[in-house]
């Protein structure tokens, strides 16, 4: 039976149910580039927060390919995945788990702000994310 997500109870995104396995997710370009919204989005939140006043910023292709490699997902890629297209399964592994319900924005954002790095915080994140999908 495919996966139905509803977010907020809302909308549907049944795009969720042709992912079946981690693979699947890591290497979906289209879900990356939502997820580099996502990821940006959460990584300038943090920020914003640590420092008390409104920031935008990018997360760059090193800082997420560092990420993916701590978390021990770099063995899920092709051996010749170059740094943009392991920084491009970092964020579709992360928009994937919050389009899941596995984690919420809140709970990434306490994750993010814990952290001293950011490639500690999303290293972190990606190894939560890992625990909690069945895939």
């Amino acid at each position: 039976m495919p996966i139905k997500f509803y977010l907020n109870g809302e909308k549907e995104f049944p795009f969720i149910s042709k992912y079946k396995s981690l693979t699947d997710i890591l290497t979906d370009h289209e879900l990356a580039a939502l997820g580099d919204a996502y990821v940006n989005f959460v990584y300038s939140l943090t920020l914003s927060k640590k420092t008390g006043k409104p920031i935008g910023r990018k997360v760059s292709s090193s800082t997420l390919a560092t990420a993916l490699k701590k978390a021990d997902l770099r063995r899920f890629l092709a051996s010749r995945t170059d740094r943009h297209r392991q920084a491009d399964a970092a964020e579709a592994l992360i928009v994937f788990a919050w389009l899941l319900g596995t984690t919420s924005l809140e709970e990434t954002l306490r994750i993010m702000e814990r952290e001293e790095t950011a490639e500690d915080a999303f290293s972190i994140l990606l190894q939560t994310i890992l625990k909690r999908i069945n895939l």
